[in-house]
Parts: C-alpha cells; sequence; structure tokens
C-alpha cells in the first residue's frame, strides 16, 4: 500500500471531514442532508462515502463492495474510522495541537519520497486535493502526539525480560559471517526520471557525475553529516531517503563486489571511503559497524538494545489496542451499517 495513504499501521488516508450533529439519532434517520450517514460518535457522523472512497482506494475486490467479503471490508474500515474519530476527540478533548510547520515538515517528507511532480498525480488518483492530504496529515500528527502523552512512556523492558528474549532466540544471534553495517551516496552517469533525493538533483552526464561525486566527497572531508548528505543528493531510490542506509551487508556478499570489498574492509567504523566507481556509477560509502563472525552474547551492548527495542515495540503494540479499546468503551457509538446488514440477513442495500 502506497504510504501516503495508511493511517496508523494500516491507513493514513482517512477522510474525516466531518460536521458535528447534535441529538440523538435512530435507526429511521438514516441519512442527513444527502449524504448517508453509517455511524455516530459521541453524536458526530461517519458518512457511507467516507467508508466507500477509502474502500474503492484500497480493495481490489470487483464490483460494488456488496458481497459478504465486500461488505466485511466495509465494517473493518468503518471500525478504523470510529476508531480515529474516538481518538481524534479525545486529542481535541487534551487540548493536543499540531503547528503548521509539523504539518509541512511531514509533508515534504512524503513528497521527497517521489520523484519530482508525481505526488499531484498520485492525489489526483486516489480522487484527494492537496488539502485533503494536509488535513490527514495534521490528524495523523494529531494522533501520535495523543499516544506518545497517553502511554509513550509506559512500555518499559527490563533486564530479565530482554535476558528472557535472548535465551528464547539465541539462535538469532549467531552470525555466521562477519557482516558490515554500511551507508552509501550513489552518483550515476545517466538522467534517472525517478530520482528522489531532497535536493532533486540528478547528474545527467560522466563528467556532471565526476563532478557531482567530488563535490560531495569534499563537503563530508569538511564534517557535513553523511545521511543528511546522502537525503539530499544520493540517487538510490533505494537507500538515499534513509541516510544512505544499506543495512548490514555481509563479507560474502562483498566480496563479490571486488572494488567496493576493498575500499570497505580497511575501513574503521565511522570513516568513509575514497569514491568508489563500478558500473552502476560512482560511490562513497560509510562504515557504520561491523559484526564479527560467531555467537553474540548477552553483554554485546547491541544485542541488549536491539532486545529492549523489540520488546518496546510490541508493548508499545499492545498498549495502543489496549488504550483504543478503552477510548471505544468510553465512547457513545451507533454503527448503522451493522444494524442493517443484522436486519438484511447479511446483507446491506446501501452500501455502494
Amino acid at each position: 500500500m502506497n504510504p501516503i495513504f495508511e493511517r496508523r499501521a494500516v491507513l493514513l488516508a482517512l477522510m474525516l471531514a466531518v460536521a458535528i450533529i447534535t441529538g440523538s439519532f435512530a435507526c429511521s434517520r438514516w441519512r442527513s442532508h444527502r449524504r448517508e450517514i453509517w455511524a455516530l460518535v459521541n453524536g458526530t457522523p461517519v458518512y457511507a462515502d467516507q467508508v466507500n472512497a477509502l474502500y474503492h482506494r484500497l480493495s481490489s475486490l470487483p464490483g460494488p463492495g456488496k458481497t459478504q467479503q465486500g461488505l466485511s471490508f466495509k465494517l473493518n474500515i468503518l471500525n478504523w474510522l470510529i476508531d480515529d474519530q474516538i481518538i481524534l476527540q479525545r486529542a481535541a478533548r487534551e487540548q493536543i495541537t499540531v503547528s503548521g510547520g509539523e504539518v509541512d515538515a511531514r509533508l515534504q517528507q512524503i513528497r521527497s519520497s517521489y520523484p519530482v511532480g508525481a505526488l499531484s498525480g498520485e492525489l489526483k488518483d486516489q480522487q484527494l486535493t492537496l488539502a485533503d492530504l494536509r488535513r490527514e496529515v495534521r490528524e495523523n500528527l494529531a494522533i501520535d502526539k495523543l499516544i506518545r502523552k497517553q502511554i509513550g512512556n509506559r512500555a518499559q523492558v527490563t533486564n530479565a525480560e530482554i535476558a528472557a528474549y535472548y535465551d528464547r532466540n539465541k539462535a538469532d544471534f549467531n552470525v555466521p559471517q562477519t557482516e558490515f553495517h554500511l551507508a552509501q551516496i550513489l552518483v550515476t552517469p545517466h538522467p534517472d526520471p525517478d530520482v528522489r533525493n531532497l535536493m532533486h538533483n540528478d547528474a545527467k552526464t560522466e563528467p556532471q557525475a565526476v563532478r557531482k561525486i567530488h563535490e560531495l566527497y569534499a563537503l563530508l572531508r569538511s564534517g557535513e553529516d553523511f545521511g543528511k548528505v546522502a537525503e539530499e543528493y544520493s540517487e538510490d531510490p533505494g537507500t538515499g531517503p534513509g541516510g544512505g542506509d544499506m543495512g548490514f551487508v555481509t563479507a560474502s556478499a562483498l566480496a563479490s563486489e571486488p572494488s567496493l570489498w576493498r575500499a570497505v574492509k580497511s575501513l574503521r567504523v565511522g570513516e568513509i571511503s575514497r569514491v568508489i566507481r563500478d558500473q552502476k556509477g560512482y560511490h562513497i560509502v560509510e562504515l557504520l559497524g561491523r559484526v564479527p563472525a560467531g555467537q553474540r552474547t548477552l553483554s554485546d551492548p547491541t544485542v541488549r538494545a536491539n532486545i529492549r527495542r523489540t520488546l518496546a515495540d510490541e508493548k508499545m503494540e499492545v498498549l495502543k489496542a489496549a488504550f483504543v479499546e478503552d477510548l471505544r468503551n468510553r465512547a457513545h457509538v451507533v454503527d448503522y451499517l451493522a444494524q442493517q446488514i443484522v436486519q438484511n440477513g447479511g446483507s446491506a442495500a446501501s452500501a455502494r
């Protein structure tokens, strides 16, 4: 799924442009101002067109969504929207605010993951406007802030839990061969329509590539941060947006690239290589870390840090789910779509 349209772990794009209405609603009050209401969350409606818009963007199912499989998916989407409305209402009560600068920064991150001009086309394909995207980004940031405020410091991990995890997964910490944690900056000597660096900078010829890579090398030698330079200028769409991070590469994999292997094996952690030329173009590599072959023990700080992060992430997912469920228990929710499906024996005539 395109990352623009994820919300939490599932979606970003949620159509939550709703108007607050007061009073109580019976099942007979199914429509409001020609928009079909499929749920009420503390008096705030969630509309059928919101659910259907997401359904048609996210579903590969054929037909209008009236099959049991399609209805099941729509019920799930409606539940996501209900949960988000509950969380947003709580964020408003907690006076959670998101500045325009925070929204702009997140939008810039999104733009940087697309070729120049491609974001507008993607939004058009998804029948969204930039204003829709700004609103959705703002809502996501508000939700993230609320989650951090309410449960961010509760995912504590004990030393006993770290030791138990290591004992259960000891084989995962056996390194069969030396691994190198690398980052790279790549410059290619040919035009690339998909270049995605922050500066939208692309060398198009051999002389341009040679000049650019040596200018970047000079920047790094003067003390410029490697990750920042990679994000701004690297022409590798796979690693550039992540600061050039290539992850861990085994010695055997490096040995298959003689020019890269010669450069890397002599580096100390934190050092950068000279300019490397291969069939892809020109590289500069930074050695971020080296893991020798053998069993990594629990006394290794990196092992402990990785386990702590894994366990904290797992606890956070459970805490998030429990937090949302607790909020939902306190909310007044009426799901008209579910009522209609039950009344119609598993179908919903209005679920277009």
